[in-house]
């Protein structure tokens, strides 16, 4: 427990790293960690999807050099879904989503909609209230031009806003709520 723990912290404190070797550094940490847990303890779903998240950590320090941790990203985070989609929020489909969604696309990497658009669906479906789900999917339907279902999601998050305030609450969630005001601000249809 304490190796996957220590993986997220590791992800969670890259998040602020300064400057890419910072990231790098803190990120290596969180997938020396991950990696022995899920040598150890292939079943457990953390091991596996901070494993993925810190690649995610170094895979933004590289450049030419990412499609690999990118494959290995895909890799774990296909092993987290199938040990548990509910994880994290249904955290593997998100952020198989998030891949699918901002990775370029072949043969540069492996971005794609129609690899993005279900897994992303289908994080909404699972926690349709968690505001990250439903943003996420809000903006790539704004970046793929479906603004039939654009206007659809705006609708259920402009709904679900002021519980998901009250759900989410506490300086855990302080970070993610500064993330999340700003990009609903931003995308906002009225």
């Amino acid at each position: 427990e304490a190796a996957w723990k220590f993986g997220r912290a590791c992800f969670d404190w890259a998040e602020f790293a300064g400057n890419d070797s910072k990231r790098e550094e803190i990120a290596n940490q969180g997938i020396e960690a991950c990696k022995k847990e899920v040598l150890n303890h292939p079943e457990i779903v953390q091991g596996h999807y901070y494993l993925a998240m810190n690649l995610g950590q170094l895979a933004r320090t590289k450049l030419f050099s990412a499609l690999n941790l990118i494959k290995e990203m895909e890799s774990e985070f296909k092993l987290a879904r199938c040990l548990d989609e509910n994880f994290d929020f249904a955290g593997p489909d998100r952020n198989l989503g998030l891949l699918y969604f901002q990775a370029p696309s072949w043969p540069t990497s492996i971005g794609s909609h129609s690899k993005a658009r279900p897994h992303l669906e289908r994080a909404a479906k699972l926690y349709p209230n968690y505001p990250e789900n439903r943003l996420n999917l809000l903006e790539a339907y704004l970046k793929w031009g479906d603004k039939k279902d654009a206007q659809l999601e705006s609708n259920a998050l402009k709904e679900l806003w002021p519980a998901a305030k009250k759900e989410f609450s506490g300086a855990q969630w302080k970070s993610k709520w500064a993330d999340w005001d700003k990009r609903w601000a931003k995308f906002k249809i009225t």
